[in-house]
């Protein structure tokens, strides 16, 4: 057999077994707390460190990075038995792997792979995505946060909204822009000018740490530059939101996976007028209609993964539909399982209550549903014009 054959079939092996234990550690020790993560707004610390001593947090880092290797197909379904479980620990991997990880792994100098990539692998440091602020959410070019030049630093200023897991962030990636408009963006370690107030109150992702941040004459070393000067947002900002989008659309997969397997065992067990709910041929329809959903998401998600993994620039905008379709289907999903289980759906006892509540934040993160259907549209006015491909 031929020797890159060989390689092949062992590294597809190795993907596998990944995932399998993957799911197994997912069962046993994240979604047992994922009720617990929502109730206190707390992620476990003991459990972070679990999952990166299995090497989830550096899935898709080389190995001489400490990471995994996992190609995009096997780091999607990697989001997807994370997700299942715990979706607020499922957001290490978008925030720690997808939006930070992967821009430093296409951006970074040789010595910011080496130093900041082990530390996210190892979990030694935590990282949070500083994008978003009080004014400037969709409108991403938006932002005010500023820096400028004071000898070998910058100088950041400016205030975020929004920052999964700034709460218990080591470091922030930060995005900010100078007197003249250049959007850069910079690798930022927590101290004392940097003030963080977690936000309360929130309707989902109570477990993973959402916080103000704000950046008061923060001084930063030039090596800490990521990319080139100016390029923050043309080269960061997409490549970081294109890798969180692919992770989101699996997150989507996987809470209405988990919604499917709730309402299919609540309705087995569940009786009314005698007999099982599930032999009713309206819950008999809703079920058919989440599980064809489903399979549509999840064909969606691997067609991406698939374009990703041999670097195909159409990977972008499949990613794009992928997102946008598996975050819609879990919002139905998850809406029909509480409908499956009645009053019960509505109380915090079952786990699709929850489950409906994370679902309706994949609509909005990493660029709303709107968002994506303006991205998706001028797509098909290019692609699918007979005549000249540019549109007005």
């Amino acid at each position: 057999m031929n020797t890159q054959i060989q390689h092949d079939i062992g590294q597809l092996r190795s993907q596998e077994l990944v995932i399998e234990e993957a799911k197994v550690f997912a069962d046993q020790y994240i979604r047992p707390l994922a009720r617990e993560h929502d109730a206190t707004g707390k992620l476990s610390r003991t459990l972070i460190n679990e999952i990166a001593k299995r090497g989830y947090l550096g899935a898709t880092f080389p190995a001489e990075y400490s990471g995994l290797e996992l190609d995009p197909v096997y780091y999607g379904m990697l989001n997807e038995e994370i997700g299942k479980a715990c979706s607020s620990t499922r957001a290490l991997l978008t925030v720690g792997t997808s939006l930070i990880g992967e821009s430093i792994l296409r951006w970074g100098t040789t010595d910011q792979k080496k130093k900041w990539l082990p530390l996210i692998s190892s979990a030694e440091k935590i990282g949070a995505f500083a994008l978003t602020e009080p004014k400037a959410g969709t409108d991403a070019k938006g932002i005010e946060s500023s820096y400028e030049k004071d000898g070998d630093s910058y100088i950041i200023t400016g205030h975020k909204k929004w920052i999964t897991l700034a709460g218990i962030a080591d470091f922030f990636l930060v995005i900010a822009k100078n007197a003249e408009q250049q959007i850069s963006a910079f690798l930022v370690d927590r101290n004392p000018d940097i003030e963080i107030k977690e936000m309360l109150g929130l309707m989902a992702a109570k477990g993973s740490h959402i916080a103000e941040v704000k950046f008061n004459r923060v001084r930063v070393p030039k090596e800490n530059l990521l990319g080139a000067e100016g390029r923050g947002f043309s080269c960061i900002v997409s490549t970081a939101l294109d890798h969180g989008r692919y992770s989101i659309a699996w997150a989507g997969v996987a809470l209405a996976q988990e919604a499917l397997e709730a309402m299919v065992n609540y309705a087995r067990q569940r009786k009314q007028f005698g007999k099982k709910i599930y032999q009713f041929q309206l819950i008999r329809g809703i079920i058919a209609d989440s599980i064809t959903e489903i399979h549509a998401a999840r064909a969606l998600c691997l067609r991406a993964g698939e374009l990703r993994k041999q670097m195909e620039p159409e990977s972008i905008v499949e990613t794009t539909v992928a997102k946008y379709f598996s975050s819609k289907v879990a919002m139905k999903v998850t809406m029909d399982a509480v409908q499956v289980h009645g009053g019960n759906g509505c109380y915090n006892e079952y786990p699709v209550e929850r489950l409906f509540r994370e679902a309706k934040v994949l609509e909005i993160i990493e660029g709303t549903s709107q968002i994506q259907q303006e991205m998706i549209a001028s797509y098909a006015l290019r692609e699918y014009y007979n005549g000249k491909k540019t549109i007005e």
